[in-house]
């Protein structure tokens, strides 16, 4: 499969938000949809079941199904030991980060988010009516750090959830071994449960290593509510499917006390389409992180060389670049000046939380082409 073949009047023509919400002058390179056609696997499978109209309602996940499927992955993929009558499938990432953090607190409790970070988060702890306590990420010289003792002192006896992002959207960071351990030793140490989004575990590029926090140690596996999907490695988020994996039976137990018909139903299309994507499609993600390798070495190199003024720390996860505007100077959000001076759509980075105050992300899975041309507008806008 050629990731450069791709034609920007046929992307035009999707339906979804990335391509719909901007007029065609304006280049989208904002949520995190891949621009690529998906695994051949899951194409003939969707195009099979549309034929023989098999588009009817699904029969319910057990445990010999897709839990075990993720169970198998995720022993193969990162050594962890996960018992599938401890995975439960859902619509997708965030309503477990939403469900999860209903359950697990009450009002008047507080969660911690790292910031910047994936906007859900903030959305998340403000809807649902929980004290939102801000742990600010550190911006280093090569990559972002956790501040741990700012974490220390941020925790009051009324801080019940710790919410991680790893992975980390938008820095792209992939948190060490002994950074998890610290993060585990600060939920044991004050009774913190761990809901941690995990959906860019696929997505780690060669020199990191992504590590499950509940495979640490039974103690903070007890206490973690790890939610992840196939949907952004391989490219099918609207077919609407994610793992819950729950440490302990208490845990699982607490989630669910919810009534299920609160979740809503699954889809036939996304339940089969992230089963062959976990056992049918690993050989065109090795294909697609390399060419998005690509793609992050090309973005270093043109910020180095034609746009100076703007900082770009090289995401070790994800396919999404942060990018630091703050020295050009640009009156107000960079994302508004890019919009209508360059007509590309980024994401504005204020919309992460404390920290993102003048930055943009930018989503750089699609071709090398239409890179180039969301970067040489942007050059030429500051320029």
């Amino acid at each position: 499969m050629s990731f450069d073949d791709l034609d920007i009047a046929q992307l035009r023509k999707r339906r979804g938000e990335k391509w719909q919400r901007y007029p065609d002058d304006v280049i989208p390179a904002w949520v995190a949809d891949m621009d690529f056609r998906v695994a051949e696997p899951i194409e003939q499978y969707l195009k099979e079941a549309l034929l023989e109209t098999d588009i009817g309602y699904p029969n319910n996940p057990t445990a010999a199904g897709l839990p075990s499927v993720f169970a198998r992955r995720a022993q193969e993929r990162w050594g962890w030991k996960v018992d599938p009558r401890r995975v439960e499938v859902l619509t997708d990432v965030v309503q477990g980060m939403y469900i999860g953090l209903w359950v697990l607190s009450e009002a008047g409790e507080a969660a911690i988010i790292q910031t910047p970070v994936y906007t859900p988060f903030i959305d998340c702890v403000e809807e649902v009516g929980r004290r939102q306590i801000t742990n600010q990420l550190v911006r280093g010289d090569k990559a972002y750090e956790i501040d741990f003792e700012a974490l220390r002192n941020s925790i009051d006896p009324r801080t019940r959830v710790l919410m991680l992002c790893n992975p980390q959207n938008p820095t792209g960071r992939v948190f060490r071994r002994d950074e998890l351990e610290q993060l585990a030793e600060i939920a044991i140490e004050h009774d913190l449960y761990v809901i941690s989004d995990e959906i860019h575990s696929d997505l780690v590029f060669a020199g990191s290593e992504h590590i499950p926090i509940a495979s640490l140690r039974p103690e903070i596996e007890a206490r973690t509510l790890t939610l992840t999907s196939a949907t952004k490695a391989f490219n099918i988020a609207g077919l609407r499917t994610a793992v819950a994996v729950f440490g302990s039976e208490a845990l699982m137990t607490r989630f669910n006390s919810l009534p299920r018909h609160i979740r809503g139903g699954l889809g036939m299309l996304g339940l089969h389409a992230t089963e062959i994507a976990w056992t049918q499609c690993d050989e065109w993600l090795n294909s697609v992180l390399a060419y998005l390798d690509g793609n992050r070495n090309f973005i270093e190199d043109f910020v180095r060389e034609r746009m100076p003024g703007i900082g770009f720390q090289r995401p070790e996860a994800t396919y999404l670049g942060w990018l630091d505007c703050r020295e050009l100077g640009l009156p107000g959000d960079p994302y508004e000046f890019f919009l209508k001076q360059a007509r590309v759509g980024l994401s504005s980075g204020p919309r992460f939380g404390p920290g993102g105050e003048g930055f943009v992300r930018v989503n750089f899975a699609t071709s090398r082409v239409i890179l180039t041309e969301v970067l040489e507008r942007m050059a030429k806008s500051i320029s």
